[in-house]
């Protein structure tokens, strides 16, 4: 896609949350059956339908509303490989279901999913008397996985991912004896598991920390509410387009879907303000309106909020002095590496940035941006990054991979053309 230098304003609507869609699927496959309406349909989250259709289930789709006839808590043993795709939520949550089943299941997902770590949650299935195999050995997909596990206790890292600790919940809950998982470092990312803990408690599935990380007991039944659970709205995708309006609003930007919930990445809108952005939040209506505003460096830690990163790169790229975004090593553990693929990409554009392991800076004063050709790393969050930066760099911005936003928000760019930008393909 092509960006050149414009003006934004008008309505967006935000898309369902990928991160609460992914788990309301795999819980409606739990079930004996269950609606999900307001669901993201994009390619990582028909990648968990996929899934549940291997281990049993049936999934028919209108629109955003998903009915899934569930395999009740008892897995099949797939009569195919599982194909993750490009999304390790899918493979992380499917790998903890695998080892419910009585056999083996084989998952394996694109060359990017194959390069990223699943060891700590192999290591976790083995530690419950399952059968939990990287091929290569070297603890990445393709992975051999089988059971059954009945449950019990173990101990993983915390700062690996977060989606170890969800996949390991959504499963014990089903086991005879549930399962306990108890940290060896501090959780990054955390307020993803907040997210597990709050749809599994709208699944009717009781899930809590512990003193030493998070428990859920055995033999529960997954069951929504009149059968029912609704997506909220994805504050990740909601950042680029919040970005947009801080950046290039030459009127107010409003992002309506914005209705408070466990996501982690609605730290965005604290961290507009900090940079002082026009931006207020009407929680009761969901709505955050943004305006262009002159905008100052800050430092954010990213260790609950990694999704965040290239957003805030692109954000201190136009800001006055430097923004150090810290505690981002996990960050490079994604797609892509995000953290060397923003300082690569944003340099091309002409702004002036500092990677080190664990801290990146982006010197807003000693930058000033033009418009190139950059990559987007077939990496959804940095093309949509990327993208905002287009907006105020001068001149065209192309940006290679454009077609990965379908990870999480396959209309991005239509939403970007309606509030006034010029993106041409």
């Amino acid at each position: 896609m092509t960006i050149s230098g414009s003006g934004v304003r008008g309505a967006a609507q935000a898309p369902p949350s990928k991160s609460y869609t992914h788990r309301a699927i795999l819980a409606a496959g739990y079930s004996d059956g269950a609606t999900v309406r307001d669901a993201l349909v994009s390619a990582d989250t028909r990648a968990t339908m996929r899934a549940v259709e291997s281990f049993g289930g049936r999934v028919d789709r209108e629109g955003s509303v998903v009915d899934v006839a569930g395999f009740d808590g008892a897995p099949a043993v797939p009569a195919d490989v599982i194909d993750c795709a490009n999304s390790g939520t899918t493979m992380r949550l499917v790998t903890a279901c695998a080892a419910l089943t009585d056999g083996l299941t084989v998952l394996t997902g694109d060359g990017s999913l194959r390069s990223r770590p699943q060891g700590p949650l192999l290591d976790a299935i083995e530690g419950l008397g399952g059968r939990a195999e990287s091929t290569r050995g070297n603890g990445q997909a393709p992975l051999v996985v089988g059971g059954p596990v009945d449950g019990g206790r173990v101990s993983i890292p915390g700062d690996v991912s977060s989606q170890f600790v969800t996949a390991l919940l959504m499963a014990g809950a089903v086991t005879e004896e549930g399962i306990r998982v108890d940290l060896e470092t501090e959780l990054k990312s955390a307020p993803y598991v907040d997210i597990t803990v709050e749809v599994l408690g709208d699944f009717g599935v009781d899930a809590r920390r512990t003193d030493e990380g998070f428990a859920v007991d055995g033999g529960q039944e997954y069951a929504p509410a009149g059968g029912e659970y609704a997506v909220p709205g994805d504050f990740s995708s909601m950042s680029y387009l919040l970005a947009a309006g801080a950046v290039a609003g030459d009127d107010a930007v409003t992002v309506t879907g914005a209705r408070p919930s466990a996501q982690g990445d609605s730290a965005i809108v604290d961290v507009l303000e900090r940079m002082g952005a026009d931006v207020g939040w009407d929680r009761e209506a969901g709505e955050i309106t943004v305006s262009q505003s002159s905008l100052s460096g800050v430092e954010v830690d990213v260790g609950d909020t990694p999704d965040l990163l290239p957003t805030i790169a692109t954000l201190g790229a136009v800001a006055d002095g430097d923004t150090r975004i810290t505690n981002c090593e996990h960050v490079r553990y994604k797609e892509t590496d995000r953290v060397t693929a923003m300082a690569e990409e944003l340099s091309k554009l002409g702004a002036s940035v500092t990677e080190k392991r664990d801290v990146l800076t982006i010197h807003g004063g000693e930058s000033d941006l033009v418009g190139a050709r950059v990559d987007g790393r077939a990496d959804h969050r940095i093309v949509m990054s990327l993208s905002v930066a287009g907006l105020v760099a001068e001149g065209e911005t192309t940006v290679a991979g454009a077609e990965h936003v379908d990870v999480s928000f396959p209309d991005f760019f239509d939403a970007l053309a309606e509030l006034g930008a010029d993106v041409r393909r």
